[in-house]
């Protein structure tokens, strides 16, 4: 294996490679799946260094589970694994709603165990918040997992400043795990300093803007029909004429620069701090060294400011997913 800078997430020993690896697209929105290249993408990712694998329950549904265990059945102590519950789904992927409730959390660890073929899970995210049952209730399920021995760390997901605030006065949060990237810097308000306050880590997915940010996309026609982003306002219409500008400028630097634009982007994230590991999801191996080679570049102040003066903070247009989707995040 590579060496691979560590990082600590959290304060209760959560050590993870600098650039973690998200899993999701391998099984879901993202077009027609390849399960050889997928692991063939996991195992590389290994190979270089990069261990901290991400998945949830719902990606697949349940089959984005099976195929990370697939992957690690042979490595399974080389490798930190993060996976979450919280957004129930039927097997055929529809849509049930956001489950918080003691007795759930317990069955979709048990469940998660036995997809991904490990006996413990190293960091159990709430997905989502479920505004319906005190988020006290949820993680005092949660730390009973970890007092189990079934889970080492917990995380929470998408979740607002008084949320973290309420659910880590429970058990320690290790990690959240929220979207940010140039394209998305909500979180930078209120609940980054609160996180930072107490000592908690971020793990930001779509770093690279659900793919904008790495320059490959000139056009929604490029998307197949069943790629999540025709529905996300952000790649609609007018939205989508203007980030698009904003993100061939940012282009155009990373060209002027000699790194690709997915390098310059993950690497602003990575300028965040020493408690940020982002999880670029890819299922290619190409791509996968590609997001890997942002590790080696350092950008300067001055750099930093050239890039937010080429995409300010909220210039961005359009919500990041449809309204019924936003309407679960930050709570």
């Amino acid at each position: 294996m590579a060496h691979m800078e560590q990082k600590l997430l959290g304060n209760q020993g959560l050590t993870v490679s600098a650039m973690g690896l998200g899993c999701m697209g391998m099984s879901q929105s993202y077009g027609v799946a390849d399960e050889a290249e997928s692991i063939a993408t996991i195992h590389r990712a290994i190979e270089l260094g990069v261990t901290f694998l991400d998945t949830a329950d719902m990606y697949g549904p349940f089959t984005n589970e099976v195929l990370v265990g697939k992957a690690i059945a042979k490595c399974r102590d080389q490798v930190v694994l993060a996976t979450k519950f919280g957004n129930q789904r039927n097997p055929d992927g529809s849509w049930i709603g956001i489950n918080g409730k003691p007795e759930y959390v317990r069955s979709c660890c048990d469940a998660s165990l036995a997809r991904l073929g490990v006996d413990y899970i190293d960091l159990y995210y709430q997905h989502r918040v479920d505004t319906s049952v005190p988020v006290e209730d949820t993680w005092g399920a949660m730390s009973e997992l970890v007092s189990a021995g079934k889970v080492r760390y917990l995380g929470i997901s998408e979740a607002s400043a008084a949320t973290i605030r309420r659910a880590n006065s429970v058990h320690p949060i290790s990690a959240l795990q929220s979207e940010y990237s140039l394209f998305t810097r909500d979180i930078e308000d209120e609940i980054l300093p609160t996180l930072r306050e107490l000592n908690i880590g971020l793990v930001p997915y779509s770093p690279l803007g659900r793919g904008m940010l790495s320059g490959k996309i000139q056009s929604t026609e490029e998307l197949t029909d069943d790629d999540f982003r025709k529905n996300s306002p952000r790649f609609q219409g007018e939205h989508f004429s203007n980030n698009l500008s904003i993100a061939n400028k940012l282009a155009t630097l990373a060209s002027s620069k000699s790194i690709t634009p997915a390098q310059l982007a993950l690497a602003w994230v990575l300028s965040k701090g020493s408690d940020v590991v982002p999880i670029p999801g890819t299922k290619r191996r190409v791509y996968l060294e590609e997001n890997i080679a942002a590790l080696d570049i350092t950008l300067s102040q001055s750099d930093i400011e050239e890039i937010e003066t080429i995409v300010p903070k909220g210039a961005i247009s359009g919500d990041r997913y449809p309204s019924e989707h936003m309407a679960r995040v930050n709570i």
